[in-house]
Parts: C-alpha cells; sequence; structure tokens
C-alpha cells in the first residue's frame, strides 16, 4: 500500500499578491525583498505538468535540446545525458516510450525572500520499483526571476513512498539557509564539497554509513585494480545550487549535487570497449585506446541534523548519470 505524502499545500493557498494587504493605492512587490509564498497552487500544478509533457516528448523524441524547456541545474545535466546516451543508441527517436502519468500530486511551498526561488511537487508516478510498487516522484522546481519558468533541479524517490516529516507552520514549509545560518551539522552550502571529501579520502565523520558512502567507497576499491586495468576515482563539488527545507527534528531535507571524475586504463595490447550505451556521450572520436576517463553528475537527497541534536548525515537517495566520456 503506497503512503500518502508528508509534503502538503493548504487548500487556501493564492498567489503571492493575493497574499498582501494592501493598505491604500497601488502596491509594488518585491519578490527580492518580501517574504513570501514561493509559488501560487494553480502555477506549481502547471510547473509539474510542464515537467510531464516535456519529458515525455524528449524521451520519445530523444533530442536533448528539450530537456532545457523543463529542467535546470543537476536534473538538466543528468536526464540530458541519458538522452543523448539514448538518442546514440536510437536516432530517429523512441515512439515506444511509455509515457509518464502521475496522479495524486500534491505540493511543499515555502516562504521565501530573494531569488532563485523553490517549491517541491511530488506525485505518484506510472513507474516502478524493484519490488513492483508504484514510485513517488519527488521534484525540487525553481526559477531565478518573476518571468522566468518554473524547471525541475532536482529528483528523488524514498523507501516508502514516505519523505522525511517536514516543519510546516501556517500552511508553508520553512526554507534554510545554504550558509552559517541554518543551524545544522553540515551547511547545505558546504555539503557537496563535505560528500567529495568523504568518497575521496574516507576522512570525516559527517556522513553515516549506507549504500552511498562506506559501502560506495569499499564498491571502489574492490573496482580499483582488476585484471589488466585499474581504475581511479576523483569527486568535486558541483556549481548547482542545493536546496534545504526545514524538518520538524530541527533538522533538513537537503538536495544537492556532485561530479565525479573516473579514469580507467588498461594494459598495453588491451583496448577499452566504449559500450552503444554511452557512444552518445563520447567527445571526440569513438577511437581504441588504453585510457578513457568519465565525467558523471550525481544528485542526492540527505537529512542533516540540528548541531543541537547532533549526529550524522544520512544519504536517502541518490540518483546520476555518466554525462561525457573521452579518449585519452
Amino acid at each position: 500500500m503506497t503512503r500518502r505524502s508528508p509534503f502538503r499545500v493548504p487548500a487556501t493557498l493564492t498567489s503571492a499578491a493575493a497574499a498582501l494587504v494592501i493598505l491604500s493605492g497601488c502596491m509594488t512587490v518585491h519578490g527580492e525583498r518580501e517574504i513570501l509564498p514561493a509559488v501560487s497552487k494553480a502555477d506549481a500544478a502547471q510547473a509539474l505538468k510542464h515537467f510531464t509533457d516535456g519529458f515525455n516528448k524528449a524521451n520519445r523524441t530523444l533530442d536533448p535540446q528539450l530537456n532545457t524547456s523543463f529542467e535546470a541545474g543537476a536534473l538538466l545535466a543528468i536526464d540530458q545525458a541519458g538522452i543523448k546516451a539514448a538518442h546514440g543508441v536510437k536516432p530517429n527517436g523512441n515512439p515506444g516510450f511509455a509515457p509518464l502519468r502521475f496522479t495524486d500530486a500534491h505540493f511543499t511551498v515555502p516562504k521565501q525572500t530573494g531569488w532563485p526561488k523553490f517549491f517541491i511537487g511530488d506525485a505518484l508516478s506510472n513507474r516502478r520499483n524493484r519490488s513492483g510498487e508504484s514510485t513517488r516522484w519527488f521534484l525540487v522546481f525553481s526559477r531565478d526571476a518573476i518571468g522566468a519558468k518554473w524547471r525541475a533541479v532536482y529528483l528523488a524517490t524514498f523507501d516508502s513512498n514516505t519523505a522525511p516529516e517536514l516543519k510546516i507552520t501556517d500552511g508553508y514549509a520553512e526554507a534554510v539557509p545554504t550558509d552559517g545560518s541554518s543551524g545544522l551539522t553540515v551547511d547545505p552550502g558546504k555539503l557537496g564539497q563535505s560528500y567529495a571529501d568523504y568518497l575521496n579520502t574516507g576522512k570525516g565523520g559527517d556522513f553515516a554509513p549506507g549504500p552511498n558512502t562506506d559501502q560506495w567507497r569499499a564498491q571502489r576499491a574492490r573496482d580499483a585494480n582488476q585484471p589488466g586495468a585499474r581504475i581511479q576515482w576523483e569527486d568535486q563539488a558541483s556549481d548547482y545550487p542545493p536546496v534545504a527545507l526545514r524538518t520538524t527534528d530541527g533538522g533538513a531535507l537537503v538536495f544537492f549535487s556532485t561530479v565525479y571524475h573516473q579514469q580507467k586504463t588498461v594494459s598495453p595490447g588491451l583496448m577499452i570497449t566504449v559500450p552503444p550505451s554511452l557512444r552518445g556521450i563520447v567527445e571526440g572520436p569513438d577511437k581504441k585506446t588504453t585510457r578513457m576517463a568519465f565525467t558523471t553528475v550525481s544528485g542526492q537527497a540527505v537529512t542533516v541534523p540540528a548541531k543541537s541534536a547532533g549526529g550524522k548525515v544520512t544519504v536517502l537517495n541518490r540518483i546520476e548519470a555518466k554525462t561525457s566520456a573521452k579518449a585519452l
């Protein structure tokens, strides 16, 4: 049975302008200074529809240029790379693509000042997990100006389709600052670098054990030296801004991204063969080589505890895609 999402938008949510009390005459709303709801209920629903329509068209035509109209940031890098890779296998598109559909949509809207602004839309999809259950997608939408389109920047799914419980006050969520005023054990703005440093060195006690932390490092160690081949990794923080919302325990649900580079070297006399599924992202000629470099963009959804509570960052979900491959 699918659990209902804890993310809700109040039935009385109206546009930001309607939320203002106009004392007299005309009033100019300064979105960069006023603390206002990030989006209206109607506009949030339209943003989810725009994403769904664009996602289906891009995956049917396999045209990576379409992704920029409904995605941005880390999710754009991940999904656009997937479309490029698929186009390399099916240059005429994929007319048999099963359209993505959503039901039971809900929206979590914070009050914010300044730009960018964001909100979360979550809905039950017609995509199923390994257990055969329908998955609820949690999409973070963002825009940089009043006239800009809302575009999806992060995507996550959670076990049992249930997200961490967010702090809701008078129907609105609380956006967490990404700087030193967050009150978290790790500020959202530093999470990318902290995660990259941990994956590179194993040092630092900020991250809880799990498949995307110590287990991933162990898997890399096992893959590093194979008969006739060596693989090296280097992780880095990305330039894509994180998004954070306060949870009821004083911590935060944070979406952030990182980049990692992978270099594979094989012994003289051997050659690296790029599988068909990756030829669409190869930079330069697809030639025989003993060394190749791959770049991967990774998006994470994590919980970060409050400093007063202590504890470790827990990685709840991670998605990734190889965005480039290059012979060296």
